[in-house]
């Protein structure tokens, strides 16, 4: 089991801007195994795309459409030459495994 991360304040988590989105694009990363492209809309604050692992996961039909949570607010990223201007929380995993 990890061990318990350090607590935060309330005032800490209100700075995570957490929103629901649909995914309206997905693709694959060109020469990697895992990793999707994905595009999400979160209608009057834009559409935003991320790269996730979620290969073996999900395929990418399933992904289409589906309403997600998202980190808007975290500091952007690149993954295999693409950018990724968030983090997508979702997929099924066992009760206790840590969202990272």
């Amino acid at each position: 089991m990890d061990d318990p991360a350090e607590e935060v304040s309330i005032d800490e988590f209100k700075k995570l801007e957490i929103r629901v989105g649909v995914v309206v694009e997905v693709s694959r990363v060109p020469r990697t195994e895992k990793l999707y492209k994905v595009l999400v809309d979160f209608g009057p604050q834009g559409k935003r795309q991320t790269v996730t692992g979620l290969v073996g996961h999900y395929n990418a039909e399933e992904l289409m459409n589906k309403r997600v949570a998202f980190l808007l607010n975290l500091k952007p990223a690149r993954f295999a030459g693409e950018k990724s201007e968030g983090m997508l929380l979702d997929r099924e995993v066992p009760n206790g495994a840590r969202v990272s």
